[in-house]
């Protein structure tokens, strides 16, 4: 058997070639990440008369390249576990760090746990792309919290309590449209106050809002006693008015992604089986999806569980057996976030008797547990309900096939 060692880097990879007993074949030597140079590795490692797996390290986005130009060769090729990876790297006394080093001990890695190793498979496009956007959807996720917390910081300098007056109305943002046209206390405080609340109410109008005299009061009250900080002047108007645009681009861009999604994962079969599903509607099934990829390439149920990373591994020594244990957390936490998302949303709509993930997290709540712990414990239940139900899916489409 022959193991072949990659340790990935941005651009190019260090590659080491072994055999057990600590041959070494082929001594630790760059490649870059283009077409020829990968192509060259996999005739070099075709002219090999054993069996030959190749091992890297799974590096984010920058080892797919690599990984997926092999597979199409038709080698073997298993990515491993970055911090089981780490682990093994690290049980040697003396201390030492570079791209040959590590390729070596990635080789050795192979060698070590060769029975144990998984061939690496490739996710079908529509999966790809998927996970893609997911990526970019909690990228934009971010950047928005960041985008809300600064305006929430400006308007304080400006016309400070108007975030509690002035909340989402029918998934509009009142808010940032109020704002563009009043962006200062001192343009309100200029108009008398039956001039501002007919204002008010044109604009309301207008826009899609309830015309309410009674907000237009307590708004104009509130201007005539805040203190702003920053003054009313042109450079003032610029940054509130450019906060609100970054703001309203934000939520523009990451709408688009969620349609985009959607559209992708309504092709797929799951995802009429997650709709069915009670506390899920299409935003929940597409980011589920998303973040799971293709259930086929889970063995068992026990295996969906732990990518979540809210398995309970046990813990036993002697005569002590742990009965209060901890969820890993060593799996996909956007997955994990999406399905405790869910479980919110079942409870919030309190279904029928006859829903089994409600009345397991009822269950767990009659048995003392928090709030927490009961939701992740109905997560847990989803997964394996679901799970069921969708290979049950596939196999009669095979079936009928």
């Amino acid at each position: 058997m022959i193991s072949v060692g990659i340790d990935v880097s941005k651009d190019k990879s260090t590659v080491c070639i072994v055999k057990p007993g600590g041959e070494v074949l082929k001594p630790p030597y760059e490649i870059m990440h283009t077409r020829e140079s990968i192509l060259s590795l996999a005739k070099h490692l075709k002219t090999y008369n054993e069996e030959v797996r190749v091992i890297l390290e799974a590096t984010g986005h920058y080892h797919w390249p690599v990984v997926s130009l092999l597979v199409e060769e038709g080698l073997f090729v298993s990515c491993i576990n970055a911090l089981r990876m780490k682990k093994f790297c690290t049980q040697n006394i003396r201390k030492g760090k570079t791209d040959s080093i590590d390729s070596i001990k990635i080789a050795n890695y192979g060698i070590t746990y060769w029975s144990e190793l998984v061939c690496c498979m490739m996710d079908s496009d529509i999966y790809a792309e998927l996970r893609a956007y997911s990526r970019q959807y909690y990228q934009y996720i971010s950047l928005l919290v960041k985008a809300k917390i600064n305006l929430s910081n400006l308007l304080d300098q400006v016309m400070p309590g108007i975030n509690a007056l002035l909340i989402d109305q029918d998934s509009k943002h009142k808010l940032t449209d109020f704002v563009k046209k009043h962006w200062h206390f001192s343009n309100i405080t200029k108009m008398s106050k039956p001039a501002f609340t007919a204002d008010y109410c044109e604009w309301a109008r207008k826009e899609g809002y309830r015309s309410d005299e009674s907000k237009a009061k307590d708004i104009y009250a509130l201007s005539q006693n805040g203190i702003p900080t920053l003054p009313n002047t042109e450079s003032t108007k610029t940054l509130v008015l450019e906060a609100v645009r970054i703001l309203q681009e934000l939520e523009k861009s990451r709408n688009t992604i969620l349609s985009h999604m959607n559209n992708l994962a309504n092709t797929l079969p799951e995802y009429a089986v997650l709709i069915a599903m009670v506390g899920v509607g299409s935003v929940l099934a597409t980011r589920f999806i998303a973040e799971l990829g293709d259930i086929k390439r889970f063995n068992n149920k026990n295996a969906l569980i732990a990518y979540a990373g809210i398995d309970s591994p046990p813990f036993q020594s002697g005569t002590f057996t742990a009965t209060k244990r901890s969820i890993s957390k060593r799996g996909n936490k956007y997955l994990r976030k999406t399905g405790f998302e869910i479980m919110q949303s079942i409870m919030r709509k309190k279904p029928s008797f006859d829903d089994a993930v409600y009345q397991f997290i009822l269950k767990k709540q009659a048995e003392g547990k928090c709030s927490k712990v009961t939701k992740i414990a109905g997560f847990n239940k989803f997964l394996k309900i679901y799970f069921a139900r969708v290979n049950e899916v596939y196999s009669i489409g095979t079936l009928s096939a």
